[in-house]
């Protein structure tokens, strides 16, 4: 089963989750998808190994001391945090992606800004007075050259959760980004999968 970039999104999603457990509407209306495309999209990423959907759900009626218990727990196993296959993804995006989802430039555009002009990479790398990559948006704040998402839905997604927005960043500086933004966009993510938001540099 080939996957999808939205798959990528989806799955980022439930990565940026503070706590495991997730249904899909909520899921859905978050990431600006219909149900029915995170569905097909979870489908596709437990086919291909990065998600393990027994180990993702824990019930909102557990105590809350219990569910932290497990979600501690889970970060130790090598599949953790919500089902998650988190080496198996990091490596995807970092070998995979840049590749398979390789990104469209286009010409000056407003949007939201993306790779080394987002947090965190933004606190890292000095402006060298190029214009920013941004994902063409018409509520975007920022003038740049045009970078594609991964999706098309990804800029409402990111204005929803600051830790998706940061993960999809990261994301993009692998897709399209120089060399030192490639290895310290690497870096970032590898911490960020593992649980650690506030690892800088």
């Amino acid at each position: 089963m080939i996957l999808k970039p939205q798959d990528i999104v989806v799955l980022l999603k439930i990565a940026a989750l503070p706590q495991p457990g997730w249904s899909y509407a909520p899921l859905a209306l978050e990431l600006g998808m219909s149900s029915s495309e995170v569905h097909a999209g979870v489908k596709r990423l437990v086919a291909a190994g990065l998600l393990d959907l027994q180990m993702a759900y824990i019930s909102p009626m557990v105590p809350p001391a219990i569910r932290s218990m497990i979600a501690s727990r889970e970060m130790a196993n090598p599949v953790s945090g919500g089902g998650i296959q988190r080496k198996g993804l990091f490596d995807l995006l970092r070998f995979g992606v840049p590749y398979i989802f390789a990104p469209d430039r286009g010409a000056m555009t407003r949007g939201v800004p993306t790779a080394h002009a987002a947090p965190p990479l933004n606190t890292q790398i000095l402006p060298d007075g190029e214009p920013v990559p941004v994902w063409p948006d018409p509520e975007g704040e920022a003038r740049g050259l045009a970078f594609s998402p991964l999706y098309k839905s990804v800029p409402l997604a990111a204005r929803n959760d600051a830790r998706l927005y940061e993960l999809l960043a990261l994301v993009d500086a692998l897709r399209g980004g120089r060399a030192r933004e490639r290895a310290l966009a690497a870096e970032y993510l590898e911490r960020r999968l593992n649980g650690d938001w506030d690892w800088a540099p």
